[in-house]
């Protein structure tokens, strides 16, 4: 009933632009036209391996966190706009897509909130994002699925922990799911390509231990797929580290998952 009043005020009462604030404007799924155009143009990238932490695979990005991807980012997760859940998940398939040969069965492993975030967000975030995601990509023809094969710990606030710090701080406070009681734990790993799903990625330190704690139970990880990259500093030569010149690099020529118009509309999550 929540969930049904909520998207009735949503009709009634129409939010904000989710991506530029803008008000008073035509929506569609909480973005305007000029947001949801500049979502549609964003090409996934890959993050340089120097700028993220050691022992994470390869990471492909959605777009920047800045601009339009920045505020619907922040609307979904912090805001309670749930219903930018889906624009989202298109928008994470095509990353994901540049790591998964099609074809083949693809596992996303999201990076797990904590019992109390999860609480204040009325539900894990990356949890909902990435069954958002699974159906995307199987309406594109992908065997795809979701193993939230992790929990996350409390952990300290990380602003006063060094590069170090943040790593031990960041892979201490996660462990592999314990079976239910009465269900036995799958002894072999997924098949096909294991990705890892986040929503932002800074210096890799989360990603690099959620897929060592994965490797440590014997999953293979193949990548890892988030929406958005922070910039770290500034690079005499390509404007800021972690981003190739110009600000976004495609990993491939083509657009494994398609996306309409009004697909980034939705896909602008």
């Amino acid at each position: 009933m929540a969930g049904l009043l909520g998207d009735l005020a949503d009709l009634v009462l129409p939010a904000p632009c989710a991506g530029c604030e803008a008000e008073r404007v035509p929506l569609r799924y909480g973005v305007c036209a000029g947001c949801a155009a500049g979502l549609e143009a964003l090409r996934p990238f890959r993050r340089p391996s120097g700028s993220l932490s050691s022992g994470l695979p390869p990471c492909v990005a959605v777009g920047a966190y800045e601009g339009a991807l920045r505020g619907v980012l922040l609307a979904y997760k912090e805001k309670g706009r749930h219903r930018l859940a889906q624009p989202l998940g298109s928008l994470l398939a095509t990353a994901v897509a540049r790591l998964a040969p099609r074809g083949t069965p693809v596992t996303l492993v999201p990076v797990p909130s904590t019992a109390a975030a999860a609480r204040e967000r009325h539900g894990d975030h990356m949890l909902r994002l990435a069954a958002h995601t699974v159906r995307r990509l199987r309406a594109a023809g992908w065997q795809a699925d979701v193993s939230p094969q992790l929990e996350a710990l409390p952990r300290p606030d990380s602003t006063s922990l060094s590069v170090a710090g943040r790593r031990a701080a960041a892979e201490d406070s996660l462990r592999i799911r314990r079976a239910r009681i009465g269900v036995r734990r799958r002894a072999t790993p997924p098949e096909g390509t294991l990705v890892v799903v986040d929503d932002i990625v800074t210096t890799g330190a989360t990603l690099a231990a959620v897929t060592r704690r994965l490797e440590e139970a014997k999953m293979q990880v193949d990548g890892a797929a988030v929406l958005a990259a922070t910039q770290l500093r500034r690079s005499s030569t390509s404007g800021f580290a972690g981003f190739p010149p110009g600000g976004t690099e495609k990993v491939n020529a083509g657009h494994p998952v398609s996306r309409t118009r009004g697909d980034a509309g939705a896909s602008a999550r």
